[in-house]
């Protein structure tokens, strides 16, 4: 059992109910048995008061932990990221997306699994100390003879001890056929199909409180067909999981749906069986009317990623209207390609900045920020009755933050200084209960061997190593 005290707690339940000096008490079983406002319930042999609370966490060691100058909050979700591109790091910084992606396309053409594992490594890592506890991953480059890169990076994560929601991603339509990719990255229909139910067959677990749930996610209507569209959808839906893809990230895919399939990407999405309750979006930047109402009427979500779209002057996300339609929003790190700092903690102030850019100083506040870094987050990944908030009955994925310090000095609301404030120190954060990171260092693995990894695969691979 964990005993969290004399903390400011923000539970981001329903009421966004928050303690100035709170309590959470975690039990053995990995999930939240208390949490309110002054100190904890006493502990028996029994566990909470030696009833019937304490028979359902779990009769063990107590550890308690002084939250004093600090902030718990449920652990950040990240809805959208691409691990790999921690190998293709500071390459390409002025272009838009499309001439990026071009230039990039050749490099990540010679990957493979040890590099996809080194830079999952690092990618994962750096979530964890940036706040994260979950994260998805969108990787849909599989060289043909680069290995088994799935399998890499799901090693990665655990390694490090993340939730993990990994995208079994593909790419059918080459530059040959009026696509973006070069030929040599894409995949035969038959054969991204085939693959995608083998990742689910082999690794998904739906089981609760799982830490390892496979999406399929076609990558983006610029290097996907219609038939592994459709076809990829039909197959999420036999097989009970969700679905992801980039759409309408720039105006260059805008221009490309409209020459190519007569309608906006939303439309194009529509048309082939992409929205609906079982679907995030990746961006979702260039979203008239029209199309966020759709988002809203069938409960698709979209993963945020403002620092991304900023890196690459896509543009910034219509949020405060697609929160008002009760569309379900998540934050996003995306690529660490397209997004080197890929620190999801700090992307709370780049979306709250981002919307007030668009819509002023009330666009968004604090609280709804941590929300769609956590909740948001759940309700993409589809685990909103699992994480999200601080809950009774939830898995206790949460994170301490450190708010004591001279970059926090002065400012009295916890909440007001994570979010407005400079990238907090993590404390202690928790998956399922078990310490994932400690006092800002890692617990499963080291920082400086992650590093010096990555850099070895980064010069590898830009140096066309095999």
């Amino acid at each position: 059992m964990i005993v969290i005290e004399n903390v400011a707690v923000a539970t981001v339940d329903a009421g966004d109910t928050y303690h100035a000096d709170g309590h959470v008490v975690v039990g053995d079983d990995g999930r939240i048995l208390a949490v309110g406002a002054g100190p904890a319930p006493q502990t028996g042999p029994d566990g909470l008061g030696g009833g019937a609370a304490g028979a359902a966490g779990g009769a063990g060691e107590v550890r308690r932990v002084d939250g004093t100058g600090c902030l718990v909050t449920p652990g950040l979700v990240n809805s959208h990221h691409h691990l790999y591109q921690w190998a293709t790091r500071g390459l390409a910084v002025d272009e838009t997306l499309f001439g990026w992606l071009t230039t990039l396309y050749p490099i990540w053409g010679r990957l493979d699994a040890d590099v996809v594992g080194a830079a999952a490594g690092a990618g994962l890592g750096w979530l964890a100390l940036s706040g994260c506890t979950t994260s998805m991953d969108h990787h849909y480059v599989f060289p043909r003879e680069g290995g088994d890169v799935l399998a890499a990076e799901i090693e990665a994560a655990r390694r490090i001890g993340l939730r993990f929601h990994p995208t079994r991603g593909s790419m059918d339509l080459g530059r040959k056929d009026g696509g973006l990719p070069p030929d040599n990255v894409v995949e035969s229909t038959d054969e991204a199909l085939a693959a995608t139910e083998k990742a689910i067959d082999d690794w998904h677990d739906p089981s609760p409180g799982s830490m390892l749930r496979i999406a399929v996610a076609p990558c983006s209507p610029f290097s996907v067909t219609e038939r592994l569209m459709s076809e990829a959808a039909e197959l999420a839906r036999r097989k009970g999981v969700r679905l992801h893809t980039h759409l309408a990230e720039t105006d260059d895919e805008e221009d490309f749906c409209r020459e190519r399939f007569g309608c906006t990407p939303t439309e194009y999405a529509e048309r082939l069986g992409w929205l609906g309750d079982d679907v995030w979006l990746a961006h979702g930047v260039h979203l008239d009317d029209s199309a966020i109402a759709k988002l809203g009427a069938t409960g698709t979500g979209v993963a945020h990623c403002p620092s991304s779209n900023a890196r690459l002057g896509a543009g910034a996300a219509r949020v405060r209207e697609l929160l008002d339609h009760r569309v379900p929003v998540g934050l996003g790190v995306d690529g660490s390609a397209s997004q080197e700092a890929s620190h999801l903690g700090e992307e709370l102030r780049q979306a709250l900045y981002t919307a007030r850019i668009r819509g002023g100083p009330t666009a968004l506040n604090a609280r709804e920020a941590l929300r769609l870094g956590t909740m948001g987050g759940a309700r993409c990944l589809g685990r909103d009755d699992e994480i999200g908030t601080l809950e009774v009955g939830k898995l206790a994925d949460l994170v301490v933050w450190r708010l004591d310090g001279l970059g926090h000095a002065g400012i009295d609301d916890r909440l007001a200084a994570l979010v407005f404030g400079p990238a907090a120190p993590v404390e202690l954060a928790l998956v399922g209960g078990r310490p994932v990171v400690e006092r800002a260092e890692l617990v499963h693995a080291d920082a400086e061997t992650l590093a010096r990894e990555a850099a070895r695969a980064h010069r590898r691979l830009l140096d066309g190593e095999r």
